[in-house]
């Protein structure tokens, strides 16, 4: 079974602005959080992917003045928002509600049935 990463939306809210107040050089590592709290090869690909971005950005702002400016600001851009708008929306599961039992009917365990005397 997959392991659930539940986040409220301060959390949210909280990574969003490291991702976005760090001006980028902090938006791995949400996605590290997550693919260490949670495992899966698709959290692991996000976080390659942004800590890629970070090596490469890195790279670029090295270039001499003139070059490439506009192209970085751009990329800068584009990979601020879908950090953003994965951690605001599709990167944490939803909160499971809190009266998600009620009603429901809790399953019998194996071998349990109308011979156990304890139920009688």
């Amino acid at each position: 079974m997959d392991k659930r990463l539940e986040a409220g939306w301060f959390q949210r809210l909280v990574w969003s602005v490291l991702a976005v107040g760090s001006f980028g050089l902090l938006v791995w590592v949400p996605f590290l959080y997550v693919a260490i709290r949670r495992g899966r090869g698709s959290d692991w690909g996000a976080f390659l992917s942004f800590a890629l971005y970070e090596v490469g950005s890195l790279s670029l702002a090295n270039l001499p003045t003139g070059k490439g400016e506009a192209a970085l600001g751009l990329v800068v851009l584009a990979t601020l928002s879908m950090a953003v708008w994965l951690l605001a929306g599709p990167l944490f599961d939803k909160p499971t509600p809190r009266n998600a039992m009620n009603g429901a009917v809790p399953a019998s365990w194996p071998g349990q049935g109308a011979a156990n005397p304890y139920l009688r």
